[in-house]
């Protein structure tokens, strides 16, 4: 049995013991890992130092929904051909209501187009800047995500594909190793 003024392991003579509870740290931590000075060597920083899985699948799916997008830019532009030249030989022989029909048909297909350029544009642009994007770029993808997942249940059984890479990217992104790496400090 050892008392407490013979323990070799305790405190030193005249200072109080700590009862378990570690000491706290005489300079403040830095929000990048390491101590003011920098990080300490051998310490792991508490940020991602190369993109996590998660992030890279993300830009991934980024990059397969500009593609679908650009496959159905092909096909709605081929449709506004297939609208033009049916409003073209329908002129002479139709009533004004199909014509009318006709021009709100192509109307919408021009629309269709503009969004679906704006949405491969948006695409490309976040994936192009998950290398070096801040929590701009974080939130920019989550915003398209919704937006995507939105316009895709209109269309559900032709947009069934973009709902689930929509999920996909909304998930990946707002995880935890996701914010690390959107919010890691940059050099």
């Amino acid at each position: 049995m050892s008392y407490p003024n013979q323990n070799p392991y305790g405190p030193p003579p005249g200072q109080q013991p700590n009862y378990g509870y570690p000491q706290q740290p005489q300079q403040p931590m830095a929000p990048y890992g390491g101590y003011p000075g920098g990080p300490v060597p051998g310490m792991q920083p508490q940020y991602p130092m190369v993109m996590p899985g998660a992030v890279k699948a993300a830009r991934v799916l980024l990059f397969v929904l500009s593609g679908l997008n650009l496959i159905g830019l092909v096909l709605a532009v081929m449709g506004l051909g297939g609208v033009s030249k049916a409003s073209h030989d329908a002129s002479t022989y139709a009533a004004a209501d199909d014509i009318t029909a006709m021009n709100v048909g192509k109307g919408l297909l021009i629309a269709v187009i503009v969004i679906i350029v704006i949405f491969t544009a948006t695409a490309i642009t976040l994936a192009l800047q998950f290398a070096n994007g801040g929590g701009g770029v974080r939130v920019g993808t989550i915003v398209f995500g919704v937006a995507n997942i939105i316009l895709s249940l209109c269309t559900f059984p032709l947009g069934l594909v973009h709902t689930i890479l929509g999920v996909l990217v909304l998930v990946f992104v707002s995880k935890d190793e996701g914010n690390a790496w959107f919010n890691r400090p940059r050099y």
